[in-house]
């Protein structure tokens, strides 16, 4: 399957192309690194569903995978829940070397920082997220977080000190406004959220999201697969302005951003 991108909108004037990593790094790049800007990236079938199988990887392909990667690399921190890390199989947050390459050459660190929200610090010390990190990990979580079944809850902090900085963001739910607080305290200000729905939907309740990139993929899953949103409660609607618009094959790619 190509991985060939092609720009629907705004279009410049003359026949669309393929779309090269420059290019599209260029198109998805922030306005400015100096201000804070939360996006997140997620994928949905045409009716709605972001997994298929269980994973929301089965609905992706070379294209969306190709903008996920450029989106990593221009982030300073990539925001994942902790469901979402185990679900989808996370490893740790190591980007290719030729990414690398472009981020140590633009005056970025080479790696983002992975930051892990976690109620309930129910996340393996041991597991290759934080044994093979090429950057230290955030773990984002709860003054109260309760035990989990092997350990109580000071020896689970303390092991997962060990290996990642450990911080607070509320007292019993981990709360946006001292989540984006303790990022931006780290000079963390280009956020990037691959979710999951509840993550995201925290997001949203709280206006944070400045940005959305949706790929839709080119199937139906006709079950009960969740939406890429999960909101406790109702909230207003968030008006969005598209951005652009990609095409790879059948596959659409497109960026919305919060309109304020």
């Amino acid at each position: 399957m190509s991985d060939d991108i092609i720009q629907l909108h705004p279009v410049a004037g003359h026949p669309p192309s393929a779309l090269t990593d420059a290019q599209l790094l260029a198109l998805y790049a922030p306005a400015s690194r100096a201000e804070r800007h939360v996006r997140a990236n997620f994928v949905s079938s045409i009716d709605g569903s972001a997994t298929a199988s269980g994973l929301s990887g089965a609905l992706g392909g070379p294209a969306d995978k190709r903008v996920f990667d450029l989106l990593r690399q221009l982030s300073d921190v990539v925001l994942v829940g902790a469901g979402t890390v185990r679900s989808e199989g996370y490893g740790a947050m190591r980007l290719a070397p030729d990414a690398a390459d472009w981020r140590s050459r633009n005056g970025l660190p080479e790696h983002p920082v992975f930051a892990i929200v976690s109620g309930r610090l129910d996340l393996d010390p041991s597991s290759d997220v934080f044994a093979k990190a090429p950057v230290r990990p955030l773990v984002l979580t709860v003054s109260s977080a309760p035990a989990d079944k092997r350990a109580a809850p000071a020896d689970k902090r303390a092991a997962l000190a060990e290996v990642a900085d450990v911080v607070d963001c509320g007292a019993s739910t981990v709360e946006v406004g001292p989540l984006l607080a303790a990022l931006e305290a780290r000079g963390l200000l280009q956020v990037h959220c691959e979710g999951g729905p509840s993550l995201l939907g925290s997001l949203i309740a709280a206006d944070a999201l400045d940005a959305l990139c949706l790929t839709t993929s080119p199937a139906l899953e006709g079950g009960d697969g969740p939406r890429i949103v999960h909101a406790g409660e109702p909230v207003p609607l968030r008006a969005m302005t598209l951005d652009h618009l990609l095409l790879s094959g059948s596959m659409l790619l497109s960026q919305y951003s919060r309109a304020r």
